[in-house]
């Protein structure tokens, strides 16, 4: 008895590949700020904008730039570098704000270039050096990305927490 058309394509199908157990990732969205590379879970980032008109504001810590005014709402501007203790940094011109909301509390801090976001898979993630200084404390791990070299990941709510208490204790 000839093998049916079925039997015939079942036999020249190929076989069926294993199928790859997916990888668990996280959206983050990446900016630099001087030599750093910076990425936050991309859930706490409300909105980019362009660098805005800050006003001072007396009797601040120095990494509080001042604040500014976005879509109706008055909010402080944190400079990271001064915060992380890394340095100083200036707004530069195309340079850009990105809003950051965690516990509540919504921020703007400043970037000096925007990367965009990346998906960062949860085993590439390294545990955040014991001995970096006043800036470990706030990172939640780094990564190593073939484009981007060493990739910070901060811990935006306790970034936001520290920031809210040096301002209160003033």
């Amino acid at each position: 008895m000839p093998p049916t058309p079925l039997q015939l394509a079942l036999a020249e199908a190929p076989e069926k590949g294993r199928a790859q157990a997916a990888r668990p990732d996280e959206e983050f969205f990446v900016f630099k700020l001087g030599a750093l590379t910076l990425a936050v879970p991309s859930k706490l980032v409300r909105e980019v904008s362009r660098l805005a008109p800050m006003t001072p504001l007396p009797r601040t810590p120095s990494f509080l730039l001042g604040v500014v005014g976005n879509r109706g709402q008055v909010m402080p501007v944190i400079d990271l570098l001064r915060f992380l203790q890394q340095g100083e940094s200036k707004p530069v011109p195309g340079g850009r704000l990105f809003v950051g909301e965690a516990n509540g509390l919504l921020v703007a801090f400043l970037a000096d270039q925007v990367i965009g976001l990346r998906r960062i898979f949860v085993a590439d993630k390294l545990p955040a050096p014991s001995s970096g200084g006043a800036a470990a404390e706030f990172l939640s791990g780094l990564v190593q990305h073939r484009e981007l070299g060493t990739v910070s990941l901060l811990d935006l709510a306790k970034v936001l927490q520290a920031a809210r208490a040096a301002v209160v204790r003033r």
